[in-house]
């Protein structure tokens, strides 16, 4: 269960203001990458921040060189921002940047991948960026984006899906949001249903489960909609977590 809130805990997605937030503590070896990152990814995804984008791309690489062990890690985040920024290029009509900033997604993705130590985060960003944002590539990498995000959505459920029923309301949303979807979206058909009829028992009265339903009722809404990010983006994480670790002294 410890391993699967670490490995999750690194696609919570978080939203904050729009104004600029104290910067991260990069030197408090005490939290996590996933932690002084993800409120400046996010804060992207969710608000089209880009100044908070642009400070979570510099701490990366301050963070590359302090933490050589969390390089996998780190180059899953930095590959998640330039997802967004891709997505920014080709919603604003420019192919070629688009491709140059796609082409460095699937290598940093790959890289990261293939690394063995400092990659307890990679699959959980990798599928969630991917889920996140695949809709919105070109309709010619879509598919493989959604099979990429399903791979890494198979991979977390192999990992900790025995324990889905203990987890916190998002963990276990997220998770199967996106097996759902990635499924659904690649024609596993099936596969898609049976995770969706899991998401209809373990979130009952929850945000996923209305969007659940409506897929039940409604499967052909599913090509348009999304499942994922129902329960999420409460600001403040970062603070909260540096508060709590000052009251344990």
């Amino acid at each position: 269960m410890r391993a699967f809130k670490s490995t999750l805990l690194a696609f919570v997605l978080v939203t904050s203001a729009a104004a600029q937030s104290a910067d991260p503590p990069l030197s408090d070896t005490r939290l996590t990458v996933h932690t002084l990152l993800r409120e400046d990814i996010f804060a992207g995804f969710m608000n089209d921040n880009d100044a908070r984008v642009i400070r979570a791309e510099q701490n990366i690489a301050v963070l590359l060189k302090d933490r050589p062990d969390q390089r996998a890690n780190l180059l899953a985040w930095q590959a998640s921002a330039t997802t967004y920024r891709a997505v920014r290029a080709h919603e604003a009509g420019k192919a070629e940047e688009f491709e140059r900033q796609f082409a460095a997604v699937q290598s940093g993705f790959a890289e990261a991948a293939a690394l063995s130590t400092g990659k307890d985060g990679v699959a959980a960003i990798t599928g969630g960026t991917l889920a996140t944002f695949a809709d919105r590539l070109p309709e010619k990498h879509r598919a493989a984006a959604w099979s990429q995000a399903y791979d890494n959505y198979a991979k977390l459920w192999q990992a900790q899906g025995a324990d889905v029923e203990k987890m916190p309301v998002h963990f276990k949303g997220e998770l199967l949001a996106g097996l759902t979807q990635s499924a659904q979206r690649t024609g596993r058909a099936d596969e898609s249903a049976r995770y969706l009829e899991k998401m209809l028992v373990v979130l009952q009265g929850t945000s996923y489960e209305t969007t659940a339903q409506k897929w039940k009722a409604d499967p052909a809404s599913a090509a348009t909609t999304n499942l994922t990010c129902k329960n999420c983006h409460s600001p403040g994480r970062l603070s909260a977590r540096l508060k709590a670790l000052e009251s344990a002294k």
